[in-house]
């Protein structure tokens, strides 16, 4: 690290401690050559994430924007902030865990649906509405027949035939 004072190539650390809740390490310096202190920063670099629209455009990922669909959602639903928070974090997390650095909408629109149908099935079923872009009453109707068969661990039922005892969504 060069000294910003007298432009020499080595200092020492004298200090390092966490900073920014663990983003960051602070680090306060020596410089060997005209004993001036002076604080750095380390963070980790991270690569930007491209995300790929339906319409096959490209714009760079945006973390607030994905808060907001999920606030949306969440409307009016007992769901904690921090719950969202921490759902745009686990999705943030596994995005940056991707080796491809291209990602397409649909992918973190899933995981979206994936978290959401967990914390609370209403806004999920809002977020679905949303991001699916139901066109008709039918297709809502599959998704909340899914909804069920899931709930119940019977992923794998097909969604045309409801089990005997669950009530389906007249179409």
């Amino acid at each position: 690290m060069k000294c910003p004072f007298c432009s020499s190539p080595d200092s020492r650390v004298i200090d390092s401690r966490p900073a920014d809740e663990d983003q960051s390490i602070r680090r306060r310096r020596e410089c060997t050559v005209c004993r001036q202190r002076f604080t750095t920063f380390e963070v980790v670099e991270r690569l930007p994430l491209v995300v790929i629209k339906k319409d096959g455009s490209r714009q760079a990922y945006d973390r607030n924007k994905l808060l907001n669909g999920l606030l949306k959602a969440c409307e009016k639903r007992p769901v904690p902030l921090r719950s969202l928070e921490n759902i745009a974090d686990e999705i943030e997390l596994q995005l940056e865990n991707r080796l491809e650095r291209e990602i397409p909408s649909r992918v973190i629109g899933e995981l979206a649906m994936e978290k959401l149908r967990a914390v609370d099935e209403i806004a999920y079923i809002r977020f679905a509405s949303v991001y699916r872009h139901f066109t008709d009453l039918s297709g809502f109707a599959e998704e909340l027949n899914r909804l069920l068969h899931h709930d119940r661990g019977q992923e794998n039922m097909p969604t045309s035939t409801p089990p005997p005892d669950t009530p389906s969504v007249q179409k």
